[in-house]
């Protein structure tokens, strides 16, 4: 098999770039869709892994990162989520499934990621949800106050358990759909 050019994989990853800044830009802007532009963004940071660029997908996440940035009026908050865990994650299960050979060590991974995902979503609900969207001005915040911890840990482990099952699955989708490309 031949191998890849250099210039292969900085087009690949501009174009994953690209896709990721627009998408993050685009969810900045509109509320409704900001978890959608932060799927797609992650989507497009997988498009580089299909063909094995780990280094091509990290520029690609910071490069997306820093338009998204600086397109969206340096919002540095409502990119916290994409900055801390979305966008490196894809690039975290490459690696898991590259180098990670013992099934033993798959939980404890698993439980290193769930943790990681729980505390961006803590910190992303205090920075976000509170300052930004005024969460404690409105009447159910006092109860979910009470509860928080629980919701968090135990309903934030079952989404992500669900997410990076989910996560693996998109990335075979997305390998099969660039598989096409002849490069």
């Amino acid at each position: 098999m031949k191998k890849t050019s250099k210039t292969f994989e900085i087009v690949l990853s501009a174009i994953a770039c690209a896709v990721a800044a627009v998408a993050l830009t685009v969810g900045c802007y509109i509320n409704v869709l900001y978890a959608a532009g932060i799927l797609l963004a992650v989507f497009a940071i997988m498009v580089p892994l299909s063909k094995d660029f780990v280094w091509g997908a990290a520029l690609a996440f910071l490069g997306s990162a820093l338009l998204a940035f600086m397109f969206c009026a340096f919002s540095i908050f409502k990119l916290v989520p994409f900055l801390l865990f979305f966008g490196v994650h894809p690039i975290i299960n490459h690696i898991q499934l590259k180098y990670v050979k013992r099934k033993w060590i798959h939980p404890l991974v698993l439980l290193a990621k769930a943790v990681w995902f729980i505390l961006t979503m803590w910190l992303s609900f205090e920075l976000l949800a509170v300052k930004f969207f005024g969460f404690d001005q409105t009447t159910w915040y006092e109860w979910v106050m009470r509860y928080f911890h629980y919701v968090l840990w135990l309903g934030g482990a079952a989404v992500f358990v669900a997410y990076d099952i989910l996560m693996f699955l998109c990335q075979h989708s997305v390998n099969a759909l660039i598989k096409r490309i002849r490069r």
